[in-house]
């Protein structure tokens, strides 16, 4: 891997594809490339990730994420509605991540595409790379588009008369009717930022045919989300939809058709000459597994990445950015500052849910959390305020200190200050684990 380094160190133009599913491998390619690539340079990188919830450097996972759907083991693919019957099948092995950008919380599985554009901050706007990605969706839905929010929409109204059709080269506006309210644009790819003094890094999501695209809000659904009240970046909802409306199968073709029309759209976005955008859009797709090809001024660099013939997770930078994307301390000790009540109060005014029928009905529950730390905590059981008061302070010694990810189920933790099995203690802690993932 020396000669590849090399080359990223030196090249102008670098367009990469991996052929890595590994979503921490994936991640630390793209950061590395951030930090190595020189500040004049521009690169590409394409991936696709095996199923995972990917969140934003700076969103908490609890309010984010159903931390129970993730864990639960799904021998028949599917789970059951309250009525008994089967809903959507779910994915096996669901990861949880947490990127080095900022945004919102995304969904990742093998329909979806997520592409990477590095270039000088000074050339950087929001835009740019969204508009490149559009054009290369136009190629298969004209109706692709960038919204103000420089997200990737569909529109979904009807054809405008052809006096009224924009300019091709208009990605902001298309040939169809604004959608309303009742029929919204439908989102396929969002985005994400990394800016430093010289560079800027802009990723994004692109889904062309999600074999789940109904089951993705389960894992979105946090049943913790009416009782937090955090800092940090909440995700934004919006409806959405696939590029192709095709069967799951026609997937790999999707995917390497869509890597071909956004290679060919950053060759001719950057005027890379005619090797170059050869090389880009057409013998990048031809060459094996490991190839890397350059051209003799080292203006530009192309070639498959993340194979088990290039051994490029034993890059250290590489190795160094897959161990912190893994360890708790990155993906539960970054989370900003929040509180869980189960009652509304002065901090946090908002009406909650029912509460389930075995919880105990004076009890209260209120933890503030940092970095994924207990810093403080409040809970009673008891309606007399003495008595209450000396609980407070027995469940905020036992509490105090602990890591949210390290505790296996609140009940081992609370009722030590019962020295015994407490029924109350025992209602509070399956609600607790429900909060934060620990039930299964």
């Amino acid at each position: 891997m020396q000669a590849w380094k090399a080359l990223v160190q030196a090249s102008k133009y670098q367009i990469y594809v991996s052929r890595s599913l590994d979503p921490f491998l994936n991640l630390s390619i793209e950061h590395y490339l951030l930090q190595q690539s020189p500040p004049s340079s521009t690169v590409l990188f394409l991936y696709v990730n095996r199923p995972c919830v990917v969140i934003g450097r700076n969103q908490n996972p609890w309010l984010e994420v159903d931390l129970n759907l993730l864990k639960q083991p799904r021998a028949s693919g599917h789970t059951q509605n309250v009525d008994g019957k089967e809903s959507n099948p779910l994915w096996e092995n669901v990861q949880l991540v947490r990127r080095r950008s900022g945004g919102g919380t995304v969904f990742h599985d093998e329909g979806n595409v997520n592409y990477s554009v590095i270039c000088p901050t000074a050339n950087f706007t929001r835009d740019k790379h969204a508009e490149m990605v559009t054009m290369a969706i136009r190629e298969v839905n004209p109706r692709a588009r960038v919204n103000e929010r420089h997200d990737i929409v569909l529109d979904q109204g009807s054809v405008l008369e052809e006096m009224d059709w924009p300019d091709a080269a208009d990605m902001h506006r298309t040939m169809f009717h604004p959608s309303s309210e009742k029929n919204p644009p439908l989102k396929v790819s969002g985005s994400a930022y990394k800016m430093t003094r010289q560079r800027s890094l802009h990723h994004g999501t692109c889904l062309l045919a999600s074999g789940g695209l109904a089951r993705i809000s389960q894992y979105l659904r946090s049943p913790s989300r009416p009782f937090i009240r955090a800092r940090g970046v909440e995700s934004v909802r919006s409806p959405i939809s696939n590029v192709h409306e095709t069967p799951k199968a026609s997937t790999p073709r999707f995917n390497n058709s869509f890597q071909m029309e956004v290679t060919k759209t950053f060759a001719e976005l950057y005027g890379i000459g005619r090797p170059g955008r050869m090389c880009g859009f057409r013998e990048l797709f031809n060459m094996n597994d490991g190839e890397i090809l350059c051209d003799w001024d080292s203006e530009w660099v192309t070639g498959f990445v993340g194979s088990k013939f290039d051994n490029i997770d034993e890059v250290q930078e590489i190795q160094e950015g897959i161990e912190e994307l893994q360890s708790s301390k990155w993906l539960y000790g970054q989370t900003p500052q929040f509180t869980l009540s189960s009652h509304s109060n002065e901090e946090d005014e908002r009406e909650r849910p029912p509460l389930p029928k075995d919880f105990p009905p004076s009890a209260r529950v209120y933890l503030k959390i940092r970095s994924g730390v207990v810093e403080s905590s409040k809970i009673s059981i008891s309606s007399d305020e003495d008595s209450a008061n000396t609980e407070r302070k027995k469940f905020d010694h036992v509490l105090k200190d602990k890591r949210i990810h390290d505790i296996g189920d609140f009940n081992d933790v609370l009722n030590r200050v019962e020295h015994g099995v407490s029924t109350e203690v025992s209602s509070i802690s399956r609600w607790l684990n429900i909060m934060f993932g620990k039930s299964s």
